[in-house]
């Protein structure tokens, strides 16, 4: 799948912006390292930042959706 990656750690997993292939809604796919078993994950946009904490992937979609507000 292809997007916009947001984020990713020194471990090699990967957080992109993706839209989710059922809905059509904005997502957030989460590609784990290989030795995590590497089995991407599709979670929307709000479920991510709900129950996701505050971690630098979250940050970085925070970052990402301020820049679409004007000044």
């Amino acid at each position: 799948m292809t997007g916009r990656v947001l984020y990713e750690s020194a471990n090699g997993d990967v957080w992109r912006l993706v839209r989710h292939p059922h809905s059509g809604r904005p997502a957030v796919e989460h590609q784990p390292n290989a030795s995590s078993g590497g089995r991407a994950s599709i979670t929307e946009v709000g479920q991510f930042l709900r129950v996701g904490g505050n971690g630098p992937e979250h940050q970085a979609l925070l970052a990402l959706i301020g820049t679409l507000i004007d000044d």
